[in-house]
């Protein structure tokens, strides 16, 4: 098991905000979980810790929204996500985390930068569109598999579609449950499940379950609009963070 205090202080932070995450309130919070615990650990390490805790709150999440998912964007983006989930896998070895942790930020700030300006109009859903779901669901699902930070491209295809926000935590949940569960076998394959990583894992694994029933608390009793606007300025702090990250370590 890891011992460094360091690690625990900026991953008990990282739980409860992946957590709050799964329950359905903001979407974003796994992006900042394998950042945070990169301050004390490699990636490589930071991403096998989190796989158990995340699997342990897709099942909390999967039980408190049972029922309640958009069909259509299901259908749509799952299959190309287990694509993107395959490219993560054959490309493990030569694919820069950095790289893909600075790409995903710009798509996050992008993301908000086209909301501020007006020029999504947010309050007019947008219809379904199959090809760019499928596009943005392989995307979610490469980036799940290299830092488990499939929010942004999820995001991308299903906030202007404008659904309920508790069908949209109910989406949300049904698919990155489905991705996560793709992802254990290739990162079995990988090494990933070390002893010392399994043993992390169960030592942060009682603050998963409460986090994850907040944030089903908060999206319950949260207005549509103050819910897109959590999820939009969510994307600002973590997409900063992505960025400084990855280009400070290509530089």
């Amino acid at each position: 098991m890891i011992t460094d205090p360091l690690f625990y202080v900026v991953a008990i932070p990282a739980v409860v905000l992946i957590g709050l995450s799964k329950g359905g309130f903001g979407g974003t919070g796994a992006l900042v979980g394998v950042p945070l615990m990169a301050i004390a650990v490699d990636p490589v390490t930071a991403a096998g810790v989190l796989l158990p805790i995340l699997v342990v709150m897709d099942v909390i999440g999967l039980y408190a929204w049972r029922g309640r998912f958009d069909r259509g964007v299901v259908l749509t983006m799952l299959p190309a996500a287990a694509l993107g989930v395959l490219a993560g896998y054959l490309t493990a070895s030569s694919v820069s985390e950095d790289a893909i942790r600075a790409m995903i930020g710009l798509l996050a700030l992008w993301f908000l930068a086209n909301w501020l300006l007006g020029q999504r109009q947010a309050r007019a859903a947008r219809p379904q569109q199959p090809l760019k779901g499928a596009f943005w669901g392989a995307a979610a699902g490469f980036a799940s598999f290299v830092s488990h930070a499939g929010g942004p491209p999820f995001q991308v295809y299903v906030v202007p579609l404008r659904i309920a926000p508790q069908v949209f935590a109910g989406t949300s949940v049904i698919f990155f449950a489905a991705v996560n569960a793709m992802k254990l076998i290739p990162y079995f394959l990988l090494g990933q499940f070390s002893h010392e990583n399994l043993a992390t894992s169960a030592a942060l694994l009682p603050i998963a379950p409460v986090a994850t029933l907040a944030g089903v608390w908060l999206v319950r009793r949260t207005d549509t609009g103050l819910f897109y606007r959590i999820i939009y300025w969510l994307l600002l702090p973590i997409g900063l963070k992505l960025v400084y990250d990855g280009v400070t370590a290509l530089l």
